[in-house]
């Protein structure tokens, strides 16, 4: 698990990329302390293994559905990456909970400045939109944001001077594309309401309007997959 908390911004060495499978190799500092092989590291919010380490970097494979669902096919040489390593058991808690599966891929459609904040508005497909909430939390390119604005199309966030200096956000133009994550709960929210369990949980009692006590039983959530 990660939360969206960059912790350095590294750069692509060489990426290996093959009909079924790929590879990259970046180079690093702060995130290479007290990893080992077969670590997690997020690189552009995508959850890798760390399959080796060198002094000043690591390598990673990548499966043919992360080079499809990701940016990182797109990536170059030279190009730099948000980083960041799992989250210690002891650690704190400052983004939100980020899984490092990518839902998939939205487009930069344009960037404004506003005072001290970078406004960036990113085009995405319905799947992900319907799972983005005004005020709720997403995941671009692995950094935990806020969602500012949400339309029918698209959703902007804004970025504050530390966010804009400490990930790759600020550098990003019109036509750029991103990696997305949405928020897990909303996800799992989703997958119940659609099986049919909102329906029984309408009819159990369990959701009501107003006022009154929820019939919402430990009994209820095992028989639905809880």
């Amino acid at each position: 698990m990660f939360t969206g908390i960059i912790e350095e911004v590294g750069k692509v060495r060489h990426v290996v990329s093959g009909r079924e499978w790929g590879s990259i190799t970046l180079t690093a500092k702060r995130v290479l302390e007290g990893t080992r092989r077969g670590d997690s590291i997020a690189v552009n919010g995508v959850c890798l293994t760390v399959t080796s380490l060198t002094p000043d970097g690591f390598t990673a494979d990548v499966m043919a559905e992360t080079m499809r669902r990701t940016n990182l096919g797109h990536l170059t040489a030279g190009q730099e990456v948000n980083l960041e390593r799992a989250m210690a058991a002891g650690g704190r808690f400052g983004g939100h909970i980020v899984s490092g599966h990518i839902d998939g891929r939205g487009t930069v459609r344009d960037v404004r400045t506003e005072g001290n904040a970078h406004w960036v508005r990113i085009e995405a497909g319905p799947a992900i939109l319907s799972l983005v909430v005004e005020k709720g939390s997403i995941a671009i390119d692995g950094v935990s944001l806020t969602v500012a604005k949400r339309d029918d199309t698209s959703f902007s966030v804004s970025l504050i001077p530390t966010t804009r200096a400490e990930t790759t956000l600020f550098a990003k133009n019109p036509g750029d594309q991103v990696n997305l994550e949405t928020d897990i709960v909303g996800k799992y929210v989703q997958q119940l309401l659609s099986c049919g369990a909102g329906a029984a949980l309408a009819e159990s009692g369990a959701l009501w309007e107003g006022g009154g006590a929820s019939r919402l039983s430990e009994e209820f959530l095992r028989q639905n997959g809880f």
